[in-house]
């Protein structure tokens, strides 16, 4: 009788899934294609980033030298918030980020807009105005440092002439006044392209049926621009607004070639402060700590300016 009840109570119990060796290895080699990446991140920036908060306590010089490295807390944390000169820095990549944004953005929503219609060689067009955006950053500062050249550079003499001469030369990189002007439309003319291949994405991603039905409703072109296409270029909206952020508060290149910070610190940022004292004046540790500064801020805007795009439905 209990032989039997054994029996029976083994019948119904539910078979081993026949599928389940097959999906422990599917996951085996899902594990084993991410492998390398995830080795390689970790090595190259994860590990790096996290020996960068370590390194900030320290006065790790960038050049080992006979003396110990000693922990010095947040020493030289300390030293950052009493530099005048790192103030001025994170005002200059502020005001750089407050200007670049409206302008960088609106010049590749405006664009994208445009070769988004049925345009004769829309396709040309598109890779032209974002060829700007693969070409070195180095070639395009040379190529504008020649166009902003004073007392004679092209801009130069194209504001005389439309001014007939009554508008004086303009030091573009010499003058305090205008040196970041021109970094930001340097910069805005060679990365809004990638901004515009991005917002054309979203264009495309609206459907037609949506400005199908608006135009059956009556709503004019204004119309189905407001009430269509940006609602549905939101999540863009927030994307591109990060995006653009992110990269402006690293502003480096343009100032490193063009100006190396002057006239009178008026174009000095925080990423050329941080790298001319980890490497002219080698102080390793303090520029580790300039760098989760940098990060700390980077982070807290991008996190406030996705809470609010939100919490406003923008």
């Amino acid at each position: 009788m209990s032989s039997a009840g054994a029996a029976a109570t083994a019948a119904q119990r539910p078979a081993p899934r026949k599928g389940a060796r097959r999906d422990r290895i599917r996951l085996f080699q899902e594990m084993g294609m991410l492998a390398p990446a995830v080795i390689l991140m970790t090595v190259f920036l994860i590990a790096p980033f996290i020996l960068s908060f370590w390194t900030a306590m320290t006065n790790q010089p960038l050049v080992p030298r006979p003396t110990p490295v000693r922990f010095v807390g947040l020493a030289n944390f300390i030293r950052i918030f009493n530099d005048p000169l790192f103030w001025t820095a994170l005002w200059n990549v502020t005001r750089f980020t407050i200007w670049i944004i409206p302008v960088q953005c609106g010049l590749a929503f405006l664009t994208a807009l445009l070769l988004h219609q049925k345009i004769p060689f829309r396709n040309l067009f598109r890779g032209l105005f974002f060829l700007p955006a693969i070409t070195s950053m180095v070639v395009v500062c040379v190529i504008w440092a020649t166009l902003f050249q004073y007392p004679t550079g092209p801009f130069n003499q194209i504001l005389g002439f439309l001014s007939f001469g009554m508008i004086q030369p303009i030091d573009w990189l010499g003058d305090p006044n205008w040196a970041m002007f021109s970094i930001v439309l340097l910069s805005a003319w060679q990365a809004y392209g990638f901004q515009m291949i991005i917002y054309l994405a979203g264009l495309q991603g609206i459907s037609e049926e949506l400005y199908d039905a608006a135009r059956i409703d009556g709503a004019n072109a204004l119309q189905r621009f407001w009430n269509v296409t940006m609602p549905g270029l939101r999540p863009t909206h927030v994307f591109v607004l990060v995006i653009t952020t992110i990269q402006a508060f690293k502003l480096y290149t343009q100032v490193a070639i063009l100006t190396q910070g002057g006239p009178k610190n008026s174009t000095e940022t925080v990423v050329h402060y941080m790298v001319r004292i980890g490497y002219e004046e080698q102080k390793l540790g303090y520029a580790s700590a300039v760098s989760v500064i940098l990060f700390l801020i980077v982070l807290v805007i991008a996190l406030l300016q996705r809470f609010l795009l939100r919490r406003y439905d923008v």
